[in-house]
């Protein structure tokens, strides 16, 4: 059941905006309590049977809805998931009952001279439909574990691999029509990886080009959509969520209010922010902007 504030919070009618909640705002968000529809955080942050940091979870809880963010499910692995990781993961939904529970089409797991290894990071995978199969087993795994419907991201990727049959949208498409899972769009990271194709030779108009992507996708497919700054480095874009969102995402944005936002299943919007985290109002500030192209978008005629 949904907290009483969440339930007396105006927003847009099948719309809900947070942001996601890191530790430098921890105090402060459980004392100033600002009007935001849901939380996000990292699972594995709040992997163990108690201590501090699960302590300060369940209290936010008492306040608002919360969903859980994974970064090492290593979905895309042909290792398959860690049981390990899936039991922590499953005992924390059980605690905290989120609203959402996601991860990535990444993989991190293999072995190397029989040892079983974790990169600790979100390694893109090829569309191709062996890598598809090993990535529908192992969400179908997750979903069956957890009772829910788990969604996945799309990645910021910086290699890409020649054995490749689809492009990415409808890779992921037929993931969400194989398995029933549900998708979470990150905005940012189709634009970085837009741009960095720019700089590798493309001539498409890197806005244009996510617009594009975005149409490709199953609208009833998309329960929610993240955006966040990146860095230009000059010879490669770096999604490092450590600026303020900027103007060719927002319009990115606004397209995927217009193709997604009109869900019977409602849509959800997260600003994210992991490094050089700025005062919490600017976060919440960022949060009220999307608020509000979410209202332009229902007041324009479909």
């Amino acid at each position: 059941m949904a907290p009483e504030r969440f339930a007396q919070m105006a927003h847009p009618a099948g719309m809900s905006t947070g942001i996601g909640w890191r530790h430098p705002h921890y105090a402060q968000v459980l004392e100033s309590k600002p009007a935001l529809d849901f939380l996000e955080v990292h699972s594995e942050n709040f992997f163990g049977q108690g201590g501090a940091a699960l302590a300060v979870l369940q209290q936010a809880r008492q306040t608002y809805p919360i969903s859980l963010h994974g970064v090492g499910l290593a979905l895309g692995s042909v290792a398959g998931v860690d049981p390990w990781h899936l039991d922590q993961l499953s005992q924390l939904v059980e605690r905290i009952d989120p609203v959402r529970v996601s991860d990535h089409a990444s993989f991190a797991r293999g072995q190397v001279n029989g040892l079983n290894l974790h990169a600790a990071d979100l390694l893109p995978i090829a569309f191709h439909r062996r890598s598809l199969d090993v990535l529908c087993a192992n969400v179908q795994q997750v979903q069956d574990r957890l009772k829910r419907v788990l969604l996945v991201e799309n990645l910021s990727a910086y290699v890409s691999f020649n054995s490749s049959d689809m492009d990415e949208a409808t890779f992921l498409g037929e993931l969400a029509s194989r398995t029933g899972c549900g998708l979470l769009v990150d905005v940012n990271n189709i634009y970085v990886n837009a741009l960095n194709a720019r700089l590798a030779g493309s001539t498409a108009d890197p806005v244009r080009a996510c617009m594009d992507w975005l149409d490709q996708l199953p609208s009833r497919a998309v329960a929610e959509v993240h955006v966040a700054g990146h860095k230009d480095c000059g010879d490669i874009v770096i999604d490092d969520h450590g600026s303020l969102v900027c103007d060719p995402v927002w319009e990115i944005y606004r397209h995927a209010l217009a193709r997604f936002g009109g869900s019977p299943e409602g849509l959800a919007s997260l600003v994210e922010w992991d490094t050089d985290i700025p005062p919490l109002q600017v976060l919440l500030d960022e949060a009220a902007r999307a608020r509000v192209f979410q209202t332009h978008a229902q007041e324009v005629p479909a």
